[in-house]
């Protein structure tokens, strides 16, 4: 059994809670941790007790949890500007990471967590965090065809991410807590630009513009990141958050990937190939890929390799941290 404890409820800490109440006889979950002032954990707590787990401890200091309860997973979903310290106490300790993204909102407390990591890794701890939309089954079906080769070799990747802005909460509403539009919104299509090719970054450049962002403080409504990678593959990201509200769904992810046998393209939940294999536009069957959360636990206990690797998970985070840093200098950087 997992003893598993969490620390906010800012994002995608769901996509545990639904593992854990799916399998009450291999969970625990002792304590949580709101993490900053004007986050709730009733959310959480919730749907755990509904699910006949005990209500858990509410801590008001992390650390304290942490020592007193020592649990095997912690879950850190607080503010986005808190990610990368919370994770490092974990780290140091010995307790595996299931992170919220971006791991960090700098790339100073991106090196310092990057250092922790080697120092836990070395004793079987493990990190990583929660690209959600590696796991829809529209991306993951897309991916198995291009390892399969379906558009040969690849050579240009376009992504797009898409949402609807509402009114968020203050955590979006400046710098210095959200991190910024590209390291919270972006950072799931270049997910998917790297992984799908298997290539790193050469160089980045990056706009980005806070008008329109419907009285959201700071936060910018809209950004295009444009990546050199290796082997002179290019690839740039749109993002947004102009979305209607009228729009049936939150958000709007898709990308088209450019390969020297043919195109495939997820849009609306679907994913459509053109290739020499069939005459005209293919429409493949989704396959069903794993939760997210129960990958990443079962590569704890060594049967599998996780999807979401902690260096994957680091180093899409300093290319995010790096595509903004060129859209507040007007930069093109290398990396």
């Amino acid at each position: 059994m997992k003893k598993v404890c969490f620390i906010g409820s800012c994002g995608h800490s769901g996509s545990a809670v639904s593992v854990i109440c799916d399998n009450p006889a291999k969970f625990e979950v002792p304590a949580v941790c709101a993490g900053a002032a004007g986050v709730s954990m009733e959310k959480v707590v919730k749907n755990l007790t509904a699910k006949g787990f005990p209500a858990p401890k509410e801590y008001l200091d992390y650390q304290e949890m942490l020592d007193q309860e020592k649990p095997d997973i912690l879950v850190v979903d607080a503010y986005f500007c808190d990610h990368a310290k919370m994770s490092i106490a974990a780290l140091e300790r010995g307790i595996h990471v299931y992170c919220e993204k971006p791991a960090a909102t700098t790339l100073e407390d991106l090196d310092q967590l990057e250092a922790a990591y080697r120092k836990a890794k070395e004793k079987g701890v493990h990190f990583a965090y929660m690209l959600t939309t590696r796991y829809d089954p529209w991306f993951y079906t897309a991916y198995q065809a291009v390892q399969q080769g379906a558009v040969g070799e690849i050579r240009m990747l376009n992504g797009q991410k898409s949402y609807k802005a509402g009114k968020r909460g203050v955590l979006y509403h400046q710098r210095d807590t959200y991190g910024g539009t590209i390291p919270w919104v972006g950072i799931h299509a270049l997910d998917w630009v790297l992984w799908f090719s298997g290539k790193r970054v050469k160089t980045v450049s990056a706009v980005q513009s806070a008008i329109a962002n419907n009285n959201n403080g700071s936060m910018e409504a809209t950004a295009i990141c444009l990546f050199q990678l290796e082997d002179e593959v290019v690839a740039h990201i749109n993002i947004d958050y102009l979305r209607p509200q009228t729009a049936s769904t939150h958000g709007d992810d898709r990308i088209r990937i450019a390969g020297t046998k043919g195109v495939i393209e997820v849009r609306g939940g679907q994913v459509y190939l053109i290739n020499g294999g069939a005459q005209g536009e293919q429409t493949l069957p989704l396959q069903q890929p794993p939760k997210i959360f129960q990958d990443f636990v079962e590569s704890l206990n060594g049967e599998k390799a996780c999807t979401i690797t902690a260096e994957q998970s680091l180093y899409f985070t300093r290319v995010c941290l790096t595509a903004q840093k060129s859209a507040d200098s007007g930069l093109l950087i290398e990396m």
